[in-house]
């Protein structure tokens, strides 16, 4: 039986994990996803790729 994945902040952390919580989720590179989420947020403004980050350090919860 598979373990269920739970969507946490990662202990590998830059600013608040949420970057490397999401890699670990979807099984991806840390930096690939560091990178789309930078390359994400100046195509969309910069704005709302920050707001989004700041809802998910509070959404998510921290890594056991």
């Amino acid at each position: 039986m598979e373990k269920k994945k739970k969507l946490t902040r990662s202990k590998d952390k830059m600013i608040a994990g949420v970057c490397g919580g999401l890699a670990e989720f979807f099984g991806i590179d840390v930096t690939l996803a560091r990178i789309g989420y930078v390359l994400l947020s100046i195509i969309s403004a910069a704005f709302p790729g920050l707001i989004v980050y700041l809802i998910l350090i509070f959404v998510m919860p921290n890594a056991e």
